[in-house]
């Protein structure tokens, strides 16, 4: 039996510890309840709802956290998709100019057009080339930030190797989404041109068709790009089709519109921003330092704009690097943020963490109902 004079209240330390996550009586102030413990952050983010703030920074730390595989990745797509530019698009245009000099008077006309041709379809190859590349980076981002959620930093042969078994969906949404855009703009660009051909009032009326019409191309656009932004991240992490994904997606978003399209737009205002900065004294001191060459043509004088041509170039590929990584990224980040606030993905990811499970915590359970098959 306790003495009641040498009894004393029970302190903290001889109380049980509350289990994770849970919640005491509340504190005054409104402050968390006491024995609250938040949810765990085992990598990139907290499993939990992210805020406004996170969604805006986390992209950002994407890079930091794994800048091997992120960063060299991105460096190594932009860098070959210049490279090939340079090598195809420069070597036929030095042919065709060449060609253009050699021609007769008589055929010089149509040895223009000829050649104005092949620098034009040579360009296609470069195009067809970023257009996969892009695709591939846009994967890898989306499986480093998925992994690097769970606390998990993958190298860069593996992300290569996860983000390439879905790169032909990849590509063939990018490609649908690039002929979509060229189309609607081709058609606006040729009903603009026939009005004005036509004269008279028709030329005002091609104006003002081009000034409506290229805003409601651009809130389309943009409204449509927002609504299936998160196609890719689906393609890759659940494995959907293209159909399903874009269904999903849509869905994912209602009631997010604004909040999706919002960190978004100030994600790449953010990173634009950093890069006029950096890019636009650069090219002020190229146009003067062209502006200087001696004017007897003499070689010594081109080497200092040739060197500083070269730092430019590396400098765009930097910075290209960086902003496809930061974007692509907070795309992903969206989706998983989207998931955890209507589907409880982040209950989902921490039993993963806690218990090291190895289900996959980002496939949707057959019994769950999303309306989107895997393909």
């Amino acid at each position: 039996m306790t003495d009641p004079q040498n009894w004393l209240p029970p302190t903290n330390a001889d109380r049980p510890a509350p289990p994770f996550g849970a919640y005491g009586p509340p504190q005054p102030g409104g402050g968390p309840p006491s024995g609250w413990t938040p949810p765990p952050k085992p990598g990139l983010i907290p499993l939990r709802p992210l805020g406004f703030g996170t969604l805006l920074w986390a992209p950002f730390q994407v890079l930091r956290r794994n800048p091997r595989a992120t960063f060299g990745s991105a460096l190594i797509v932009q860098a070959v998709i210049t490279l090939v530019t340079l090598v195809v698009v420069g070597v036929v245009t030095f042919l065709a100019l060449g060609r253009i000099e050699s021609a007769s008077l008589a055929e010089r006309d149509a040895v223009e057009a000829g050649s104005a041709v092949a620098i034009v379809l040579s360009a296609i190859v470069p195009i067809a080339l970023s257009v996969i590349a892009s695709a591939l980076l846009q994967g890898i981002i989306v499986v480093e930030v998925a992994r690097g959620t769970l606390g998990e930093k993958l190298r860069l042969g593996r992300l290569w190797r996860a983000a390439g078994g879905r790169l032909w969906p990849l590509v063939l949404w990018a490609v649908l989404l690039s002929t979509a855009a060229l189309l609607a703009g081709g058609v606006m660009v040729a009903g603009v041109a026939l009005l004005v051909t036509l004269g008279g009032a028709w030329v005002a009326l091609g104006v003002a068709l081009g000034v409506v019409g290229g805003l409601a191309l651009l809130a389309l656009g943009t409204w449509l790009f927002t609504k299936t932004s998160l196609v890719p991240s689906l393609i890759v992490l659940e494995r959907l089709g293209i159909r399903a994904a874009a269904r999903r997606s849509w869905s994912l978003t209602d009631g997010y519109f604004w909040r999706t399209l919002g960190v978004q737009f100030l994600v790449a205002t953010m990173v634009n921003v950093v890069a006029q900065i950096v890019t636009t004294p650069l090219g002020i001191l190229f146009g003067v330092a062209v502006s200087l060459v001696d004017p007897n043509d003499a070689f010594e004088a081109w080497i200092p704009s040739i060197v500083l041509y070269v730092l430019i170039i590396f400098t765009a590929l930097v910075l290209g690097a960086v902003t496809a990584v930061i974007q692509s990224a907070t795309t992903a980040l969206i989706y998983i943020d989207l998931r955890m606030r209507k589907e409880g993905l982040d209950l989902d990811l921490q039993r993963f963490v806690e218990s090291a499970g190895a289900d996959d915590p980002y496939l949707v359970a057959p019994g769950r109902d999303t309306g989107a098959p895997r393909a």
